[in-house]
């Protein structure tokens, strides 16, 4: 997407979190348990993507376990908190965006 694309999404109120992707999702720390396809400490983008197809919360309900943390939702291996100071709520909830869309 060239500059004048993202100067023109920011003049009309889009926060830079709608532009989420693979780049913000490693500048995060996503990518050092997670790929986008197939599993590597966690599972994949594609599959967590599937898990929550079609839940109405799922932004949600995805965005708050991706912000504390949690256990045994996908084996013994917990995923730690993610803390505002490093991931902000905007870009957060973009990164679960896209990662719902995949």
């Amino acid at each position: 997407m060239n500059a004048k694309w993202i100067l023109l999404l920011l003049a009309l109120g889009f926060a830079p979190a709608a532009l989420a992707d693979e780049a913000m999702a490693k500048k995060a720390g996503c990518l050092a348990c997670h790929k986008v396809e197939g599993k590597l400490v966690g599972p994949g983008f594609k599959e967590i993507a599937a898990k929550y197809r079609g839940q109405g919360d799922a932004l949600a309900k995805l965005t708050e376990k991706v912000r504390k943390g949690g256990k045994d939702a996908w084996g013994p291996v917990p995923m730690p908190p993610n803390p505002v100071d490093k991931v902000a709520d905007a870009d957060l909830r973009g990164l679960v965006q896209w990662i719902l869309k995949n």
